[in-house]
Order: C-alpha cells, then sequence, then structure tokens
C-alpha cells in the first residue's frame, strides 16, 4: 500500500540539503507518494541554496499564497494523506503550532491535522541548549546559539497530543518502513 505524505518546508535552512536529499532517498526506497508543500520562506531559503529545481524534478510541489491556500485542509481532512511532516521547521513555525496560531498553509495544516487526528511529525531546528553549527548556501560554517524561548516551544510540542517531534530529519527514515507494517500503532 503507496504511503500518502504530505510534507511541508519551511524557511529553515538548517539540515535542509539533508533533508531534501533524504525525502529523494524515501522517495526512491519507499513505496511513498510525496506532495511538497513550501512556506513562503521556504520557497526564498529553497532557492537561495539553489535547491528548488531539484526539488521540482523529483516532487509535485505546492507553494503558500496563504493560510488557506492551496487549500491542503480539504485533503488532511478527506484522508488523502497518511502523515503530515513538517521538515525542517523554523523557530517561527515551531512557536505558532505551539500556542495554536494557524496564519500560515503550514501552521494551519498541523491545526488542522491535529482535529483529525491525523499523525504529525515534526523536526524543529532550534532543540537544544546552546550552539549549533549550520552550512550557509556558499558552504561555509556558522555558529547559531539557541534562544530558550525557542526550545521551550520545542519542548511544549512534545507534550502536544497528535505531535510527535523528530531529533533528527534522519528519524524519518525509521518512521515510514513502521507505516508500512502497521499504520494502527504509530
Amino acid at each position: 500500500m503507496t504511503l500518502n505524505i504530505a510534507w511541508g518546508i519551511t524557511g529553515c535552512g538548517d539540515r535542509l540539503e539533508e533533508t531534501l536529499h533524504l525525502m529523494e532517498q524515501i522517495n526512491k526506497e519507499c513505496d511513498v507518494k510525496i506532495d511538497v508543500y513550501l512556506s513562503k520562506n521556504a520557497v526564498l531559503v529553497i532557492k537561495k541554496y539553489d535547491l528548488f529545481k531539484e526539488l521540482k524534478k523529483h516532487f509535485e510541489v505546492t507553494i503558500e499564497r496563504g493560510p488557506n491556500t492551496p487549500f491542503i485542509i480539504a485533503d488532511l481532512q478527506l484522508g488523502k494523506f497518511d502523515l503530515l511532516i513538517i521538515c525542517p521547521a523554523t523557530g517561527n513555525t515551531t512557536a505558532k503550532i505551539a500556542y495554536g496560531i494557524a496564519d500560515t498553509l503550514l501552521s494551519n495544516a498541523v491545526a488542522q491535522a491535529m482535529k483529525t487526528q491525523l499523525p504529525i511529525y515534526i523536526y524543529p531546528a532550534d532543540q537544544k541548549e546552546g550552539d549549533i553549527i549550520t552550512t550557509l548556501p556558499d558552504g561555509r560554517k556558522l555558529t547559531l546559539t539557541m534562544r530558550n524561548i525557542d526550545i521551550e516551544n520545542t519542548e511544549k510540542l512534545k507534550r502536544m497530543a497528535g505531535i510527535n517531534v523528530l531529533e533528527t530529519p534522519q528519524r524519518i527514515r525509521e518512521i515510514i518502513p513502521q507505516w508500512h507494517q502497521d499504520p494502527s500503532t504509530k
């Protein structure tokens, strides 16, 4: 049985290239159909990393025009998708979801998916105290210091019913086969 996945990408550059390669691998190796939904800022960041053409080559890509446009909500509520994945998620999107603000395509998709008990997996980039090293579009490394508020928002997500917070994007590789085996136990 093909697993239908709605995969949202926000304007987060951290682990973006890794995520896109992961999506391609999952698409090749597993019986899945991945529909990609980009936030407005995801488009800017993906183009900055020069990955937009590659993404469109492998996936059907839909770009946010507003909180309900395109109307992903209907597809989520009518059962078109088996899973909703948001990876990577910015601190802004994480905060909106944590506080129930549904004013963007992806934060609204999560809010509505929660109401239908659709399984949701989110990889927030800001998860642990201290510094992380990320890769810039030109390949240089940048050290970012995590803010306490962003970590608190991720912790709030972890306590929300229906949301599964991923420690790394690679965790998705473990989830897909589990869903093929027995989706009722996830």
